[in-house]
């Protein structure tokens, strides 16, 4: 048996059981705490995760896991491939790696798009044929000085470049999966320098292979671990791999003998039909990853010593690990006091799938004797038979609206909209008083009316605001919302809201995802109050502000116990109540946000049609019950959504929005090119960057945008919703974006 370890995890959260680093990050960029106390809280989080890890009985622990911003971005950095637009600002190392992450006024900052099927968002690595890539492996160096033995876990050099795209002025045809043999010289000096420092094992994360990848691309991996495999002088390579099954890459990868090779084997069993035709893996330790990282449920152990025991005939040597790394769940559930206990003894946090794993580990050579029992069937109170039937009742026509064309000439009659018309997204800054007045609710200190008193109060100076600034289609801004998705979560049956159950979504950003746990009810409107009120304020449309189907699910824990696509209908269900009386109430348009469509693809083309219909369909569902002359948008953002416009185009909302400036309106293109002929507002102002965007550049923006969608059908608005920034920054933004439209306008 090698000395790998038998039990591990692929990575843990790195943001601390109370979000005490999102707290310490934000502290440095406003200036409250210097970088010294920054890098202090961080080195007590990480001697925290190891001590945990180590007092769980965890035999491998990984190490490099922990990142200020994002782990690609850390990547990035190790491996010298810092654009040299940041390098030439000056700043120190620390405020140049931010500057990547959220740009400064002087550059905006790195592309920001979907790590995978999931909701955390990585940095694209810009590469081009001059990229002069250089080892910088200090930060994986202070890890393992801080925690000897460990693991360090870098991105491997393939994935790291197939999440790339081509820097700015790379000749056409470039890509940066051609500049593979220089970045493997450079993870080989890495890999070097860690055996220098005493490691014994590296982790290298190579889940792009568990998509579809060509011969081409296959071929270069198993070249590229060859050469890293034959080097005289490193740490024993063990390639991580997730999210998926590695189907022909598997074989590539074994032919390479890499000292270890984890297998997704929860969302990719099917490795193991693969491996039974190689013949027993010799030389190999293989990781199994049986305990889903992905999601909260209690693994059914019993069914993962099963799958063991059949790896085991197929292998020599074999450790148990998580499907991947632990950073998509919650800490720890002992911080959840309130949740019902039937739902409590279903659940594992990310503390409680350690103790999955070890106890896996323990008993996996005496039988599934010690394992504890799954906990059973779910409660009959969580099922609803209204819904159910109402789901066995849908027919085609339910899911159709009238023909665009009557219902575009039927809108603008209702709505008298310019061409070029401006508005935003839907949420406003979550101001230190907006967050005070729900705590004081939370705490008894604030009623239901002193509540809605100060929520009103909120929304009138949102309408105001927006008024001045000679928005055309306004929003009441969300102040009520604590999230897009939580919010719903803790209105709709069938939900459960956490206290703690904090998930890192994109560098200080934190989301609390609420579990489906049942079926799925709407008890009362949701929205229409807030919508109502605002549009009492103005004569100009207010738009109602709704989370889509698919992404209520994304950013949830779902249920495992029926297909998605139900659990995605009922939604759309309740969706399409709140539609019905947000219509009735008098509000003209609608927009039903689906930012996860792409997030949620499939990372195999074979599983991908399904996937697309059910999606599409719930979203359908949700928004056909309204009349031609209610407007139905939807915002998508932060995904190459070029891989899915024929389901972009099949949602058939009236008007798509959609992030389009850190990628340089590369979208439109897309769509041009797809024939999409509804209306689209493709983002021209960054809402993840602190910078407020010149006037002249959001002209330009525009001017590239009419160029290839005409003005009639094209929509001015940020990327995404405002509750980050502060209202200095969005009103200077805002008068930007509405002066520029002008000018396009009365060019147009």
């Amino acid at each position: 048996m090698s000395n790998f370890g038998r039990s591990t995890v692929l990575g843990y959260p790195r943001i601390g059981p109370h979000r005490e680093l999102k707290k310490a990050v934000e502290g440095y960029w406003a200036g409250r705490i210097t970088e010294a106390d920054l890098h202090a809280l961080a080195a007590e989080l990480r001697a925290d995760v190891w001590r945990t890890l180590r007092e769980a009985g965890l035999e491998a622990i990984p190490s490099n896991t922990f990142s200020y911003y994002d782990h690609v971005l850390d990547t990035a950095v190790a491996v010298g491939a810092v654009p040299e637009r940041f390098r030439r600002l000056g700043l120190s190392d620390l405020d140049t790696y931010f500057a990547m992450a959220r740009g400064v006024d002087a550059e905006p900052a790195l592309e920001l798009t979907k790590w995978f099927a999931t909701n955390y968002h990585y940095l694209v690595p810009e590469i081009g044929p001059d990229t002069v890539f250089a080892a910088d492996p200090a930060k994986a160096l202070a890890e393992l000085a801080e925690a000897p033995g460990t693991r360090p876990v870098l991105i491997g050099p393939a994935t790291f470049l197939l999440l790339a795209k081509a820097a700015d002025g790379a000749p056409e045809g470039f890509r940066p999966f051609d500049r593979l043999d220089d970045l493997v010289e450079v993870h080989a000096q890495i890999l070097g320098a860690l055996a220098d420092a005493g490691a014994e094992w590296v982790q290298l994360d190579e889940p792009a292979y568990d998509a579809d990848r060509t011969p081409a691309e296959i071929d270069a991996l198993r070249a590229a671990y060859a050469r890293l495999v034959a080097l005289e002088h490193r740490p024993k390579i063990f390639v991580a791999t997730y999210f998926g099954a590695l189907d022909d890459a598997l074989p590539a990868l074994l032919e390479t003998r890499v000292d270890a090779l984890g297998l997704d084997l929860v969302n990719g069993a099917r490795d193991l039909d693969r491996l039974a035709g190689t013949g027993t893996v010799s030389g190999t330790t293989i990781v199994a990853g049986l305990v889903d990282g992905h999601n909260v449920w209690r693994a059914d152990l019993g069914a993962a010593a099963a799958r063991y025991a059949t790896l085991s005939g197929l292998a020599e040597d074999v450790a148990v690990s998580t499907s991947c790394s632990l950073l998509h769940v919650p800490v720890d559930l002992a911080a959840e006091t309130d949740l019902d206990p039937a739902l409590v003894e279903r659940l594992a946090f990310a503390r409680q799938k350690v103790d999955e794993i070890v106890a896996l580990s323990k008993v996996l050579d005496d039988g599934v004797g010690g394992l504890p029992a799954s906990p059973g069937e779910a409660p009959e109170a969580w099922r609803d038979q209204t819904v159910r039937a109402r789901l066995d009742a849908l027919r085609p026509e339910h899911s159709r609206r009238g023909a665009y064309a009557d219902r575009a000439a039927a809108q603008q009659q209702r709505l008298n909209l310019p061409p070029l018309a401006t508005t935003t997204i839907g949420s406003f800054p979550q101001t230190d008083a907006l967050r005070h007045a729900r705590a004081e609710v939370r705490a008894g200190r604030l009623d239901a009316a002193g509540y809605e008193e100060r929520m009103r109060a909120e929304i009138a100076d949102v309408v105001a605001r927006q008024e001045r600034l000679g928005l055309d289609v306004l929003v009441h801004g969300e102040p009520e919302r604590n999230d897009m998705v939580q919010y719903f979560g803790e209105q709709l049956g069938g939900f459960a809201a956490t206290v703690g159950g904090w998930v890192q979504s994109y560098g200080s950003r934190c989301v609390r995802p609420p579990i489906i746990h049942g079926d799925v009810t709407r008890r009362a409107p949701m929205t229409v109050a807030w919508s109502a009120y605002a549009q009492s304020l103005t004569s100009k449309p207010v738009k109602g502000m709704l989370t889509g189907p698919v992404t209520i699910l994304a950013w949830s824990f779902v249920r495992i116990d029926q297909p998605l696509a139900d659990t995605a209908n009922q939604v759309a269900l309740a969706l399409r109540d709140e539609c019905h009386d947000l219509e009735a109430a008098g509000i003209r348009i609608i927009q039903v946000d689906e930012p996860a469509l792409r997030e949620t693809l499939p990372l195999r083309r074979a599983d991908q049609k399904a996937y697309l219909d059910w999606s599409v369909g719930s979203f359908r569902l949700a928004t056909s019950g309204v009349a031609d002359s209610t407007q139905i948008h939807t915002h998508l953002c932060y995904s190459e959504f070029g891989e899915v416009l024929p389901a972009i185009d099949a949602l058939d909302a009236d008007v798509t929005s959609i992030e389009a400036s850190r990628s340089k309106m590369e979208i439109l293109d897309d769509l041009a090119a797809a024939g999409y002929s509804r209306g689209v507002g493709p983002g021209v102002w960054d809402i993840h960057s602190p910078r407020v965007p010149a006037r002249d550049e959001v002209t330009d923006a525009l001017r590239r945008a009419v160029a290839v969608v005409p003005a009639q059908r094209l929509w001015v608005n940020p990327d995404c919703g405002l509750k980050t920034r502060g209202y200095a920054e969005v009103e200077a933004s805002l008068a930007h974006l509405v002066a520029a439209a002008a000018e396009v306008r009365r060019d147009s």
